[in-house]
């Protein structure tokens, strides 16, 4: 009994010696670690409880926008766009929020909110969509370098048609032609080839061929006048490309 009594006696003093080496980091390094996950647990809590109450100023202006009360909207996006800046509610309340005032005529109310989207939008979709109409608005307003400059950035690949179909308006509003087509063809090189969109975008792009054959074919009538052949008629040529269908054309979307 004694031999076992003198190897546990120095086991324990082992130990001892063991703790007194390793036992000031063990502790620190369980403190730490507590530490740690009362922190992510905390965060968890933290950013759950800013998404809920975004959540509700969120549902307060889908609420408005149903009935079309850009105003009723204005207190709520303020809030969610000064304190939750950071969620995922913040940038699609903007969204919503531009399309009520470029509906109410407040397109530079619009051009702000989107603005505020490309800036603090944390997914490149939403940004990109920002992007999109924030250069249709400058379409409207006739601001065809801006829209470009806008439509320049990047953005994700299933944009692509898109953003070259709006350059294509933005460049055949300015007169630039043969930019334009050049715009559509990639358009037409990437939508579905299926797709309503495509033909539509189809229909501007040889639009924009007829009216240049229209143009360099416009000399004949004086040259036949002056020979004293009455001349015929030039046809009218619109001085923009067609309108966008209701599901694709307009800030108002």
């Amino acid at each position: 009994m004694g031999v076992y009594d003198l190897q546990e006696q120095e086991q324990i003093d082992d130990l001892k010696a063991w703790w007194a080496r390793y036992g000031g980091t063990i502790t620190v390094a369980l403190v730490l670690g507590a530490l740690v996950v009362a922190g992510i647990q905390g965060w968890r809590w933290y950013t759950a409880k800013r998404a809920e109450d975004a959540s509700v100023l969120y549902t307060a202006i889908s609420d408005a926008a149903r009935a079309k009360d850009a105003a009723k909207a204005k207190d709520a996006v303020s809030q969610i766009t000064d304190r939750y800046a950071g969620t995922a509610y913040a940038p699609r309340a903007a969204l919503m929020y531009a399309k009520m005032l470029y509906d109410a005529g407040d397109r530079a109310g619009a051009k702000t909110q989107l603005g505020w989207v490309v800036d603090h939008a944390a997914e490149d979709e939403i940004k990109a969509i920002a992007r999109y109409r924030l250069a249709q608005v400058q379409v409207d307003e006739k601001q065809y370098d801006a829209a470009l400059a806008t439509l320049d950035a990047v953005h994700p690949p299933a944009f692509d048609g898109m953003f070259a179909d709006l350059r294509g308006d933005a460049l055949a509003a300015a007169g630039r032609v043969a930019d334009a087509r050049t715009a559509y063809e990639t358009a037409l090189a990437k939508l579905d080839a299926k797709s309503a969109y495509r033909n539509f975008v189809q229909v501007k792009h040889d639009a924009l061929g007829a009216a240049a054959a229209a143009t360099s074919a416009a000399p004949a009538p004086a040259a036949a006048a002056t020979a004293g052949t009455p001349p015929a008629l030039a046809p009218t040529v619109a001085s923009e490309a067609p309108a966008k269908p209701a599901a694709q054309g307009g800030a108002a979307k």
